[in-house]
């Protein structure tokens, strides 16, 4: 009753915002009543979970790139390089007992980087730790992103390429959406046009 009473006692006092929801792993019952429809029927919009640590970094990636918001299977074997961007992946997402595996043998072979605000257990392993400021990553992203398409150092087999070969990513410059013939990317040329 304890909790009941202080979640009430918060709806009568007309302050169901200053209830913030938790929860962990995904289930039935956690994401269809607990995280799905308790916070709605309650009236509180402050309600997350582990997801942004977990399930969900891992798919944003290759969602905003490659329209592919699924899990997928990482070929850890052959890695060479890994960016481990905002997530851990020794401690969450959902192949962690094969990650702890294989991870000293991609330290050992390749370079592990880590861009995470927290020093998390991959970070404290990585060759590269860039403890960012929560919120400034997309910046990075962006800076990165940048440097990539303007000095003509993307992956043309993957992302694609201009079809007179002429890199027209410029500064300050548009781009012509029908120049450029996209393989796997996502609406590259519409994101540099914003």
């Amino acid at each position: 009753d304890i909790i009941a009473d202080k979640m009430m006692e918060l709806r009568k006092n007309n302050e169901a915002h200053k209830l913030t929801y938790i929860r962990g792993r995904y289930s039935p019952t956690s994401t269809d009543i607990l995280y799905g429809a308790l916070p709605r029927i309650y009236g509180t919009t402050n309600y997350f979970s582990h997801s942004a640590i977990c399930a969900e970094a891992e798919k944003m990636g290759p969602g905003l790139t490659q329209g592919f918001f699924g899990y997928r299977d990482y070929d850890l074997t052959n890695t060479q390089c890994l960016v481990a961007w905002g997530t851990d992946p020794l401690a969450s997402n959902r192949m962690v007992p094969n990650t702890i595996n294989k991870f000293g043998d991609i330290l050992a072979r390749g370079t592990v980087i880590a861009v995470d605000p927290r020093l998390s257990n991959a970070a404290a392993k990585a060759h590269e730790w860039l403890p960012v400021k929560p919120g400034t990553d997309g910046a990075l992203a962006g800076a990165i992103a940048h440097v990539l398409l303007t000095e003509g150092l993307w992956n043309r087999e993957f992302v694609g390429e201009f079809k007179d070969g002429k890199n027209l990513f410029v500064a300050g410059k548009t781009v012509d959406e029908a120049a450029f013939v996209e393989k796997e990317a996502f609406g590259l040329v519409k994101w540099w046009n914003l």
